[in-house]
């Protein structure tokens, strides 16, 4: 077997993957902000429709409500099947639901799709006011500006502060960002595997994938949606997934899952696949599907971007803001964002007492894989009544807002 027949074998990617007008809505709701949306660069994006899902009931008082971060191809469907409208199941699902870390007996838990996604808020692949896609068009945004609309989703479900902003990777740099920019409005903080500001090497891998999906033919300068299946720039994002999940995973996941086994029927010799190559195949084949590239791209540098720091004097003087209880964890085998760029933040977040280390073989993916460990973090951070949650800082004036 040679190493591209596999492929062939599978339907056309779409031009674009994500969640499309007309696509079934599955748990998905919408709000429309009722005003343009000022991003940091000055300019102004109109028509922010945000898509969230949420499970339990919010309490009279609004008291009850947790919001949930999602990374990079995450989305809203953080619990649930997967089904109409949802090609994969929840990321969270251990985590979210009845008797879970996450109860929805108790706790309203509240899960957007990242402004400048593809699972139904506004991004590249939207429908403008004058019925074209927004394309190349779709500004530059910064984690700054998702969590300003994500600040105007609260606002429109009448959430004025959240009990915890939890998140990871990619959710974890927004969950930063809501501790400094929104204290008033974050009553407790989940920051797993994030740093306070993307590494130069952070930086050099989001780079290459950025160029990869670019560099592709189909990528036509970033006007490829209403393109032909199999006409888009899916070989580009797919290469920029597959260098991704190696990120993703510990260099010993690799070796012991795969070695240098060969793909069953297939002869690396002869131009076959190795069977870590067919795992990277199959993951880039599945992102392609149902992501869209300009969203990866929008989304990539605004993780490049990520700062807590700029323009508020240093992270450490920016930090100093957020003094509710918090839990900063990273994961002892992630060499994406390792451990010691969370070290810092527990370092200087007032509410925060130490690091805490998730033990796992699986890399920065370990946050969405351990999710025992993960949901005791959550139990720490959100006890049931009558228990003491993590220590904070004694009781006080809260900091200003930034604007």
């Amino acid at each position: 077997m040679n190493r591209g027949a596999a492929p062939h074998a599978l339907p056309l990617p779409p031009a674009a993957g994500g969640w499309r007008e007309g696509d079934p809505p599955g748990r998905r709701s919408w709000a429309v902000l009722d005003a343009p949306l000022r991003l940091g660069s000055g300019a102004e994006l109109p028509g922010v429709r945000m898509a969230y899902e949420t499970w339990g009931r919010l309490a009279p008082d609004g008291a009850n409500a947790v919001l949930v971060l999602h990374a990079l191809t995450g989305d809203s469907h953080a619990a649930g099947p997967a089904g109409p409208g949802h090609p994969s199941a929840g990321w969270w699902d251990a985590l979210i639901g009845p008797g879970r870390a996450l109860d929805t007996d108790r706790w309203f838990v509240v899960a957007p799709n990242v402004l400048g996604g593809c699972q139904g808020s506004t991004g590249p692949s939207s429908l403008r006011s004058d019925g074209t896609r927004w394309g190349p068009a779709f500004p530059r945004l910064t984690v700054r500006d998702q969590v300003a609309a994500e600040a105007r989703l609260a606002d429109a479900l009448g959430i004025g502060r959240w009990a915890s902003v939890i998140g990871g990777s990619m959710g974890g740099m927004r969950a930063l960002e809501w501790a400094v920019s929104r204290p008033g409005r974050t009553g407790s903080l989940l920051v797993l595997a994030a740093p306070t500001a993307s590494t130069a090497e952070q930086i050099a891998w989001g780079s290459t994938q950025i160029a990869a999906t670019r560099n592709d033919a189909g990528w036509r300068g970033g006007r490829y949606h209403d393109a032909a299946p199999g006409s888009g720039p899916h070989r580009g994002l797919g290469l920029a997934r597959r260098i991704a999940h190696v990120t993703y995973r510990s260099e010993a996941e690799l070796g012991t899952r795969f070695g240098r086994r060969a793909q069953p029927g297939e002869l690396p010799s002869q131009g076959g696949r190795y069977q870590v190559e067919s795992y990277l195949d199959h993951h880039a084949d599945k992102l392609v599907r149902r992501f869209d590239a300009g969203s990866y791209v929008v989304l990539t540098e605004a993780m490049n971007a990520h700062d807590v720091g700029r323009g508020r004097g240093g992270a450490a003087r920016a930090l100093r803001r957020a003094g509710m209880p918090a839990l900063i964890a990273g994961i002892d085998s992630d060499r994406l964002h390792p451990p010691a760029q969370q070290a810092e933040a527990a370092a200087l977040l007032p509410g925060a007492d130490r690091l805490r280390i998730i033990e796992s073989p699986y890399g920065h993916d370990g946050f969405l894989i351990e999710t025992e460990q993960v949901g005791s973090l959550v139990r720490e951070l959100l006890p049931p009544p009558g228990r003491p949650g993590p220590p904070g800082p004694d009781a006080g004036p809260l900091p200003l807002e930034c604007p």
